[in-house]
């Protein structure tokens, strides 16, 4: 029962390797000759660029000549930084001596690395550009400012759960002069009474800052007139006057994150005066309002407007200017959002009469609804009017495609329904299926017009003070529209006759 024999067919794999190569690649007769002996240094190092990890490490055990090129050309390096890596750190910076971004781990449960090992650290691999610190809890305002004085071409930092503080931040800050981005979250040294981050952060473009308890100290930072992404979640205290320091129309942000965050009006309103901004995150459940003008950039969508929907459950009124809404996005809200009375939709080539089928489905408290420039038709019309029972208001402009028919159908279906197409006789508001002979007009006249008593005691109507002149354009303009009222019910009366 033991192992079968090899049978003489079955030579190794390396030997089969070798009679695959054609001759003039193989000058050698014996079969451990390395293959990758003639490859360039640069080229193998572009080789093990697509391996994992793990391969990467057991490659680099196969030769010492793989173990060098491996060592030589690995950039990137994270290390679990526990208090016992401090004897084997000269070793590994010996070995991987090109490192330019480097990741520091520890958990909760174990002493990280000091001032000592960082010192150290830094010293060996003072190219770093890209530096990220967990749980790193040894490491005080004195080891920052040794790594700062280091690492001068330092462009990205993110620290988390770390208890250094402001003076450890303003040495990275006062050294590390090309830095660019900056995260910090949960740091314990940024407390009630920490100190104000001095205005160094000359080149900054992206600064991140979560669950810290007097993030207002970064203020300075928050105003670089180079920042262009800033993320606050979860911060505690008013933001207002820091957001504030950005609301003077020269900010350079394009993207702003607010989240778990306390900002009323002060706040926000500074915000809509960054002229650059082009994405804005925040959540507000309990928002009632919301007017979207997109009009030139046409970057928001379906991703945003469902965010909309999973979010501002409240959301009473709705207005997007520009806006590309498709059946999903608009099938969300108005599936989500219960208590919508107000929907206007301008410019969006994306809202058809499908689209408009889903909104009279849905939007059962909708009152009042305006559509503008969209490529809808009268059947997308037709199907708001008999769906949305609550519709008190509908306004159509520069919707190409809809005809004047429609109209006469709004009147016979919904009379109460208040509507305003172009081409409308009347400039004020009409009431379709009105059958008060014209009183409707005459109602909003007497709201306009108020009696004027003259010198000689006689009272006369004017409009706006304009005397006899003003009350006679008003007596045309009721004239005509009572005419083309007449002209109209005549012709309705006619039609039926004849039918």
């Amino acid at each position: 029962m033991g192992q079968a024999p090899s049978s003489p067919a079955d030579s190794s794999t390396r030997d089969t390797a070798l009679w695959l190569w054609p001759p003039e690649f193989l000058d050698c007769d014996s079969t451990d000759y390395d293959l990758t002996a003639d490859l360039p240094d640069d080229c193998l190092a572009h080789i093990f660029q697509f391996l994992t990890a793990g391969d990467r490490k057991r490659f680099s055990l196969v030769s010492k000549r793989w173990l060098l090129i491996d060592g030589q050309n690995r950039h990137r390096l994270s290390l679990a930084a526990k208090a016992e890596i401090l004897p084997f750190l000269p070793s590994i910076f010996t070995r991987f001596d090109s490192v330019t971004k480097l990741a520091l781990r520890c958990d909760r449960n174990s002493f990280s690395i000091s001032d000592e090992g960082f010192a150290m650290v830094s010293a060996r691999c003072s190219n770093l550009t890209r530096v990220k610190l967990r749980g790193c809890r040894e490491i005080t305002d004195l080891g920052m400012e040794s790594f700062a004085r280091n690492c001068k071409s330092l462009k990205k930092l993110s620290c988390g759960s770390c208890d250094f503080g402001a003076r450890g931040l303003n040495a990275v800050l006062e050294h590390c002069k090309v830095l660019e981005e900056l995260s910090v979250k949960s740091i314990r040294g940024i407390h009630e009474t920490a100190e104000a981050l001095a205005p160094l952060f000359a080149f900054a473009r992206y600064i991140c800052l979560k669950e810290l308890v007097n993030g207002q100290v970064f203020e300075s930072l928050v105003a670089s007139r180079t920042l262009k992404k800033l993320r606050i979640i979860c911060c505690l205290g008013n933001w207002d006057k820091v957001l504030q320091v950005n609301g003077d129309g020269n900010s350079s942000l394009t993207e702003i994150h607010l989240e778990r965050l306390q900002v009323s009006d002060f706040g926000l309103s500074a915000i809509s005066k960054c002229r650059m901004l082009e994405t804005l995150h925040i959540r507000c459940g309990l928002l009632r309002k919301l007017h979207i003008d997109g009009w030139r950039t046409k970057r928001i969508g379906d991703e945003g407007l469902m965010a909309l929907a999973k979010h501002c459950l409240l959301l009473q009124e709705l207005v997007l200017i520009g806006v590309d809404a498709t059946h999903a996005s608009l099938s969300a809200i108005a599936s989500n959002c219960k208590k919508l009375e107000r929907l206007d939709l301008c410019g969006s080539s994306a809202i058809g009469d499908a689209e408009m089928a889903c909104i009279a489905e849905k939007c059962v408290a909708l009152r009042k609804f305006c559509i503008k420039g969209c490529p809808i038709s009268d059947v997308g019309i037709k199907a708001l009017a008999l769906g949305c029972p609550n519709l008190v208001k509908l306004k159509v402009k520069k919707c190409i495609v809809v005809t004047g028919d429609v109209r006469e159908w709004l009147r016979e279906r919904r009379r109460t329904l208040v509507v305003s197409m172009d081409g409308d006789e009347t400039k004020g508001p009409a009431v379709i299926g009105s059958e008060d002979g014209g009183r409707g007009l005459e109602t909003v006249v007497e709201e306009v017009l108020t009696p004027v008593a003259d010198g000689g005691g006689d009272t006369e109507i004017a409009a706006g003070g304009g005397g006899r002149l003003a009350m006679l354009k008003t007596k045309l303009l009721a004239s005509k529209n009572f005419v083309a009222f007449t002209l109209r019910r005549w012709l309705q009366s006619e039609a039926t006759g004849s039918t």
